[in-house]
């Protein structure tokens, strides 16, 4: 039976810690060492935890039988085992080094040798395994690295011996006999501890460790140490919670910001204040990250002010004022001079190293620049083509989805009163919906697609193309002023008329061809061109550019807000709130230029005999409303909403999750709310070796996590003497 299907053992059937190492000492038992993993697991009070989704999936046993007998090189009695070498340096490939550290080696060894024996068997390999795939990996194999005897408890002496062999008690002393030790382990140190315990020690006996040091180089007693010496401890003791950047601003950053003084390389003082702050903020960048997410809204390139990024963490007692001064100050050193915050420096001082992602899985993840000073004017075309032809597909894809109503009405809006005797055909829309479908069929509801789409096509990618071309040179720190998204917009809108307005024209023809159409007289795209001619293509152009001006005025800047409005805390909006906020954006935009879009059609609809004619925009608006009145302007303007809504819609959605797929980074700026920003998962650095499966896909990066996230450096070479 494979071990998967085994069931997780509850809470309440416990087996005693004796009879779980007895089921260990029983090498020849494939699942001993499953058992001491699943039982520790319900002991930690997580209960039931391995019946709970992984990360990873459990590699089978049979799979990793091959693997282990081709490592190991070791054999007792018949059985093969795996040395620390084999496991360590063969296997994992770490400490690969000819002069590496033996120590070292057998301390990682002992994370997967349960029986402490110095070598690891088979049945302990697959139970490591496991280890690797829950959710708390990381302190699980610290935990059984302390365990030197496999007591299920850490005694002082075991942390004691373990602690002292990594380099940053070799760099900086610790006392042991004080009483941070001492709350710990008791009095006399004589008290085991236990999982739980033995986590919240890990987690805590770094920052005793500094204030140790601290004490150790302020010799006046004062509350204050050198510059220096600030530096000396932060790159010792504190090493893990260090960028490359902070680590090499360390001494400009020093003593600086909050309290106003101008301080030399040679007189330089950190107060306890000043130290205790600094590292209490690089241990909250995650929480730094999430007050800057939640105050952009998913914008990651905008820009905050130090005022505006105090009242964000008013909500947040963990975030002090003077975690913030130097947050800011540490910002600047990146771009002196300008004093704010964007989530590239959140980036360069956090350890943990952030990641932007998308919740979607990308098809194409490209990197056209490695940064946005290599931009160039060749990159910039190259993201304009870019947006071009991703707007084309989506526009094709929004006038399809909506056609139908675009034909309705087209033809309400064509229909005139009192001119034409029996000219009312269509009571409302859904009458004139019927009628096509009766007299012309179904696919009379699609008369007039082909050139729409020809047509649309480019007239989206233009107007896409131009808006976001045009909101990226008013785009300043992140920020758009209004009057640039208005402006961006309505460029937008003026660009495609000169293409579209041609394809507009016969689109509407081919439309109220069926009202007119007599079977021995076809009309098709042809006989319009051959009768309009050149100039009459462009008949109602003012009228377009009346309509489609205003509209993207309208509906771009409305759809930005809505975005934001409608994103999750993180700032990602989804493909749902992406459809909303497109189809809320166009309510107001398509019902408002409705008027526009009456004129334009009255223009460049032919008219039949007995119909009124229209000279211009103004003739025509003048002769509408003296005899179908102010009501005429407003016809079709249900139709117009329930057209331009879900087709915006459709179009957004598309060019957006479009951009999102088939990811593109020319340095320059993405769609807000398209991207997550996270923390590295060990996921991230897992293994491409074939022989790493399951578990050990993420064994490297578990022992690297280990010493980033707890400052457990283990030395890597041999000291010479």
């Amino acid at each position: 039976t494979n071990f998967m299907e085994t069931p997780t053992p509850s809470c309440d059937n416990l087996l005693t810690s004796q009879r779980r190492r007895d089921l260990l000492g029983t090498r020849n038992d494939p699942f001993g060492a499953f058992s001491q993993m699943f039982f520790r697991r319900a002991e930690c009070n997580v209960e039931n935890a391995l019946a709970t989704r992984q990360a990873i999936p459990r590699a089978n046993p049979d799979h990793l039988r091959p693997i282990f007998d081709h490592y190991a090189s070791k054999e007792k009695n018949g059985k093969k085992y795996m040395t620390p070498e084999d496991f360590i340096r063969k296997y994992l490939g770490l400490y690969t080094e000819d002069n590496y550290n033996k120590e070292s080696v057998k301390i990682l060894a002992s994370a997967a040798d349960t029986t402490k024996d110095g070598d690891i068997s088979f049945e302990e390999f697959c139970a490591f395994e496991a280890i690797l795939c829950s959710p708390d990996a990381l302190y699980l194999t610290a935990f059984e690295i302390f365990d030197k005897n496999s007591s299920d408890s850490i005694t002082c002496d075991e942390f004691e011996q373990i602690i002292r062999h990594t380099q940053p008690l070799h760099d900086m002393p610790f006392d042991f006999d004080s009483d941070f030790i001492k709350r710990y382990f008791g009095k006399e140190k004589k008290r085991s501890i236990g999982y739980h315990a033995f986590c919240q020690l890990l987690h805590d006996f770094y920052e005793e460790q500094g204030v140790q040091a601290f004490k150790r180089y302020d010799k006046a007693g004062d509350g204050s140490i050198s510059s220096l010496d600030f530096q000396k401890i932060m790159t010792t003791v504190k090493g893990h919670l260090l960028t490359n950047f902070v680590r090499h601003n360390l001494i400009s950053v020093s003593g600086g910001g909050a309290s106003g003084h101008k301080f030399s390389f040679a007189h330089n003082q950190v107060t306890f204040p000043y130290y205790a702050a600094f590292n209490s903020l690089l241990g909250k960048m995650e929480l730094i990250k999430r007050v800057y997410v939640s105050l952009t809204r998913g914008n990651f390139d905008l820009e905050v002010t130090k005022e505006e990024f105090l009242q964000a963490t008013q909500s947040y007692a963990q975030i002090t004022p003077y975690e913030v001064e130097i947050l800011f100050h540490l910002s600047e050193l990146a771009h002196p001079g300008v004093k704010s915050l964007s989530l590239t420096d959140i980036e360069r001082i956090d350890p943990e190293r952030l990641k932007r992602t998308s919740h979607l899985n990308r098809i194409t993840n490209i990197k056209a620049v490695q940064s946005k000073d290599e931009r160039g004017v060749g990159t910039a075309v190259l993201e304009s083509a870019y947006r071009f032809a991703l707007g084309s597909i989506a526009g094709a894809c929004g006038a399809t989805a909506v056609y139908p109503i675009d034909l309705v009405k087209t033809r309400m809006q064509n229909q005139r009163g009192g001119s034409f005797v029996g000219e009312v055909m269509y009571k409302n829309s859904l009458d004139c919906f019927r009628k096509v479908v009766k007299f012309e069929g179904l696919l009379g509801l699609y008369r007039g697609l082909l050139p729409q789409i020809v047509g649309v096509a480019p007239e989206k990618a233009i107007k896409l193309t131009m808006n976001d071309f045009v909101r990226d040179k008013f785009n300043t720190g992140g920020h758009i002023p209004l009057y640039g998204e208005i402006l961006a917009g309505a460029c937008g809108g003026a660009s495609q008329v000169v293409f579209t307005n041609p394809l507009e024209i016969v689109k509407i023809r081919l439309q109220v061809a069926g009202e007119i159409q007599s079977p021995g007289n076809k009309i098709g795209v042809t006989s319009i061109i051959r009768d309009l001619g050149f100039m009459g293509l462009y008949k109602g152009a003012r009228a377009c550019f009346l309509r489609d001006v205003p509209f993207s005025a309208i509906y771009f800047p409305a759809y930005a807000h809505a975005k934001l409005a409608l994103a999750d805390d993180e700032g990602h909006n989804s493909p749902g709130s992406l459809f909303s906020a497109a189809f809320i954006a166009g309510v107001p935009a398509a019902g408002l230029v409705t008027p526009a879009d009456v004129i334009k059609t009255r223009l460049q609809v032919a008219a039949r005999a007995g119909q009124t004619t229209y000279s211009g925009v103004i003739d025509c608006a003048r002769k509408v409303y003296a005899e179908e009145g102010f009501k005429a302007f407003w016809k079709g303007t249900a139709a117009r909403v329930c057209r331009s809504s879900p087709q915006f819609g459709v179009t957004l959605l598309t060019y957006e999750v479009l951009q999102r797929l088939f990811y593109v980074d020319f340095g320059g700026i993405r769609p807000s709310g398209s991207e997550v920003s996270t923390h590295k998962t060990m996921l991230d650095e897992s293994s491409l070796n074939p022989d790493h499966i399951g578990g050990y896909r993420l064994a490297a990066a578990t022992f690297s996590g280990i010493e980033h996230k707890f400052g457990l450096f283990l030395p890597r070479f041999e000291v010479r003497k």
